[in-house]
């Protein structure tokens, strides 16, 4: 069997329940995929991006609703091991690339403040930028349910802001661009198994200065890999620990809290504690 087809039938059927129908789930309890979209699947060279391309192919095939999806692929100073792991998987999983280079890395090599932010808000305008060149309305994002868990205990712990990333966004930049996450109910230990389950090697970090193959070895590198072990630690003391952090951000009880921000306004519990 070829192995496109392989890829393909893993997801739909050993993967339905952990993968697909958390991936459809996303879709429809956000509303991630509207009638006419074209969206720009953005594609970093990683598993969740690679995964998020095959789910979203094979949602346009059999989706009542007509959408059309592309695969926008960014080189930005890649080494030419790693664009040439990026193009053969691509091959190997029958996605139609579009890719564009930029100079990102070189810009920010000497960049000792922040430079990952800096990296990171150039990668999201380019992208939004060459989605838009390509008649594009939305980009998909290959985030999943662990990175929201994780951005949300690292914004408590080191931001002193109660925050997390949100399925969908309105660009503030790019007029018409929406932000969309449709692997945001999958967790990353079932991308895991399936990267495993069909043999397939990817890259692990977009970033020349820190990439690897291994993901479990990159645990504990950074703060957000401090906060991957602290997850994994509280999943211990309790198995729902991440589960009931994900619905919390769903139940927010506004009367409970001293103090919230909306629009960039502070409101504070004093405000209407006597009326």
């Amino acid at each position: 069997m070829e192995k496109r087809v392989e890829i393909e039938r893993s997801i739909i059927k050993k993967y339905k329940k952990p993968i697909w129908h958390r991936f459809i789930g996303a879709c429809k309890d956000y509303q991630l995929v509207q009638a006419n979209d074209v969206i720009a699947v953005c594609i970093s060279g990683g598993k969740d991006s690679f995964l998020l391309a095959k789910c979203m192919q094979q949602l346009s095939k059999h989706s009542d609703v007509p959408f059309t999806v592309k695969f926008l692929c960014m080189d930005p100073g890649y080494r030419p091991e790693n664009r040439a792991l990026i193009e053969e998987n691509a091959e190997r999983m029958g996605i139609p690339l579009h890719i564009f280079e930029t100079d990102i890395f070189d810009s920010v090599a000497n960049i000792t403040q922040s430079p990952c932010y800096l990296c990171a808000r150039m990668r999201r305008g380019y992208l939004y930028k060459n989605a838009q060149a390509l008649g594009c309305n939305k980009i998909a994002l290959g985030h999943h349910f662990d990175d929201v868990i994780e951005t949300t205990l690292m914004s408590m712990i080191w931001g002193a802001e109660l925050k997390t990333m949100m399925p969908k966004l309105h660009s503030t930049n790019y007029p018409g661009m929406e932000l969309i996450r449709p692997l945001y109910l999958v967790r990353e230990a079932d991308i895991l198994a399936w990267k495993r389950y069909n043999g397939l090697r990817f890259l692990q970090c977009a970033c020349r200065f820190t990439e690897q193959d291994n993901e479990e070895a990159s645990a504990g590198r950074g703060a957000r890999g401090q906060t991957k072990e602290l997850v994994n630690h509280l999943r211990k003391l309790n198995p729902k620990a991440d589960i009931n952090i994900f619905h919390s951000l769903h139940n927010a009880n506004l009367n409970m809290l001293p103090g919230y921000t909306r629009d960039g306004v502070l409101h504070n519990f004093l405000d209407e504690y006597d009326s």
